[in-house]
């Protein structure tokens, strides 16, 4: 049988590139989608085999869509694991300027929401399909779980992460499809400014092996799914959901998809879906 295959957005550098270099070395073939050639290539180049670099907008669905055609057609019609950490901060405050720019939902969320789309399609016509799990793992942080304040949009993306994993976990296990995400603390990537880190207590810093437990956790659980991960320094801590404020509510978290799922039943016979 075939190499597994692994796609990872952002996956020259930060926690996508650790991500990438630990599935190398457990057999994967790796797929890197980035914006940074440079790094993409050199990436490639330092794991030799088995490995490619597709330069990629993930907030353009062209872009991803295209990619992920050739990513699964490289891999000999094969995706079984899907990493989607590719993300930024605001681009500006929200007090500022006539027009706002919401490219930090576009590439956190939105761009996450596609690439799940994506896996789920070329997952369902994966060689040896329904023999073995598909898994798909979003990157949320714990300001998807907290706040923060100096980044409202990356706030709301990294909820929005969060309420979807939460949501399309389920959804997708019927089709032997996990869902599942992470949720970092600080971590020494790219993406912390370095006036940050210099400041940051090195107490409170994250290692990046800690991403790596995680990764192994969704590998060794093929019933994993729907779950939100919290990753502070070398501790992975399993999230559950908010208890409900009263029984109704309790109700509504735990039994009302029940009568959504009649209601949206009722809607695709009607309608002749």
């Amino acid at each position: 049988m075939s190499k597994p295959v692994a796609i990872i957005t952002g996956g020259a550098s930060g926690i996508g590139l650790a991500v990438t270099t630990h599935l190398h070395k457990l057999g994967y073939r790796v797929v890197i989608f980035d914006l940074n050639s440079e790094a993409g290539h050199e990436t490639v180049s330092s794991l030799g085999v088995d490995a490619l670099f597709i330069r990629t907008d993930v907030s353009d669905y062209t872009q991803q869509a295209r990619s992920f055609k050739q990513a699964f057609e490289w891999g000999g019609n094969r995706l079984d694991f899907c990493h989607a950490y590719a993300g930024i901060d605001d681009r500006q405050s929200l007090g500022v300027g006539k027009e706002i720019n919401t490219k930090t939902l576009d590439v956190n969320l939105e761009a996450v929401v596609q690439g799940l789309w994506l896996f789920k399609y070329y997952a369902r016509r994966s060689e040896g399909v329904g023999e073995r799990v598909a898994r798909f793992v979003a990157t949320s942080s714990a300001a998807g779980l907290y706040s923060m304040p100096t980044n409202p949009q990356y706030t709301a993306s990294k909820y929005g992460i969060v309420g979807l994993t939460r949501a399309a976990g389920p959804v997708f296990a019927k089709e032997s499809i996990t869902v599942n995400c992470i949720c970092p603390g600080v971590i020494a990537t790219n993406l912390c400014p370095p006036e940050i880190l210099q400041c940051f207590p090195k107490e409170h810093i994250t290692p990046l092996s800690t991403v790596i437990k995680a990764i192994d956790a969704f590998l060794g659980d093929d019933g994993m799914t729907g779950l939100v991960v919290e990753l502070s320094q070398e501790n992975i801590c399993f999230r559950d959901m908010v208890e409900g404020a009263n029984e109704s509510q309790k109700w509504l978290g735990t039994k009302g998809d029940e009568i959504w799922d009649k209601a949206y039943e009722s809607v695709a016979e009607r309608k002749g879906y």
